[in-house]
Formats: structure tokens, C-alpha cells, sequence
């Protein structure tokens, strides 16, 4: 289930390199794509801007595809989106090693405290989330996914994640590894971006 998800994207976050890796480079041939030190010497066409809003375009295609997939996921398990998403990052973040608390989950599905403890009950609940207290620390809670979660997301994310693991298994790994980078480095724009504090435009008297 990771897989689909690490989505470095969505909600932040989220989302695998997978399909934007075909999309950003899918003019480069497998058989003839060479791994480049520093930045492309050749311009694109329309300069470098038209590059970034058909980058922009296709990673924006890329979220709404997979937003969508979460909500059909959602419907299948009988949960709300919003839950079906958190479930998603809590089982990612499992797989990776990195188990998420409450309040890390809130960093990546943006929720009021209240708001999150609710959907965790609701989670809970429908048998998909467990709360343990595992870290030495046991003020802190450590969020786990159940074997029925993991079972039901493979079998619903299985097939798309073979699809896409064929799909990358043209490319050489040099090549993807460079674009992990360009898509961790233009992240960092935006959140700098959202670091600043809001503008309120100005009110004539």
C-alpha cells in the first residue's frame, strides 16, 4: 500500500515518484537515457517556465487520479475520504520504518485536535486502526494499521502498483533517483512558500 502512496504528494505527502516519473520523463528512452551530472544544458522549448507548468500539469493530473482512487478506496472499506487518506499515511509511514503518533498524522492531514481524535475513534472502530503505547515515552501514542487494513488496501492497490512497478522497471534507476531529488527539491518551494505569513490585502479608506 505504500507503494501507491508515497506520492511525495499528495496531501503533502503522500505520494510515490511512480507515475510522475513517466510523466516528467516519458520522452526519455529507456534504452538510450543516460544519467546527467547537474543541471540539463539543453533548453526546453518555451524555457524553463513552460517546462515547470507542464511538469505542474501533469503532477496536478497525477493527485487528481489519485484523489480519486482514495475515494473509491473509502467507499469500498465504508469510511469517509478524510479517513480512508489518514489510514493511507498511518500505513505508509508503518511501512516505512516510522510509525506515526496523533499529532505527526495531523501534520499531514490537517485536522483539529478534536477532528483527529474522531476520525482515530472512527478508525478504531471499523477495525482498521490500533493505538498502542509502545515508545518509552507512554505519553506518546504510536498509531498501528491491522492485518484487515493491509489486507484490503493490497488487494484494492495491488494491481495499479504492479502496473506502475512495470512501468518504472524501464527506466534505469539512476534516472528515477534524479527525479526523487527535483520532486523533493520543488516541494521545498512550496512549503517555503507556505512558511511566509499570509498577505491581507489592504482595505482603501
Amino acid at each position: 500500500m505504500s507503494k501507491i502512496l508515497h506520492g511525495e504528494a499528495t496531501s503533502r505527502g503522500s505520494y510515490t515518484a511512480r507515475q510522475q516519473a513517466v510523466n516528467a520523463f516519458r520522452r526519455n528512452k529507456p534504452s538510450t537515457a543516460k544519467r546527467r551530472e547537474g543541471p540539463v544544458d539543453e533548453p526546453a522549448p518555451g524555457g524553463i517556465a513552460a517546462q515547470r507548468e507542464q511538469l505542474a500539469q501533469e503532477l496536478r493530473a497525477y493527485g487528481a487520479s489519485f484523489t480519486e482512487l482514495g475515494r473509491r478506496f473509502a467507499a469500498q472499506i465504508g469510511v469517509h475520504s478524510t479517513d480512508a487518506f489518514a489510514l493511507l499515511e498511518i500505513t505508509s509511514a508503518e511501512a516505512g520504518g516510522v510509525p506515526l503518533s496523533p499529532a505527526l498524522l495531523s501534520g499531514r492531514i490537517p485536522l483539529s485536535s478534536g477532528a483527529m481524535t474522531a476520525l482515530l475513534n472512527r478508525l478504531e472502530r471499523a477495525g482498521y486502526v490500533i493505538r498502542s503505547r509502545e515508545h518509552t515515552d507512554r505519553r506518546i501514542v504510536t498509531l498501528r494499521s491491522t492485518p484487515q487494513a493491509k489486507e484490503r488496501a493490497e488487494a484494492f492497490f495491488g494491481p495499479v502498483n504492479a502496473r506502475q512497478d512495470a512501468v518504472l522497471s524501464q527506466y534505469p534507476s539512476e534516472l528515477l533517483q534524479q527525479l526523487e531529488t527535483v520532486l523533493t527539491q520543488l516541494r521545498s518551494t512550496m512549503d517555503t512558500q507556505l512558511t511566509r505569513p499570509a498577505v491581507t490585502p489592504s482595505r482603501d479608506a
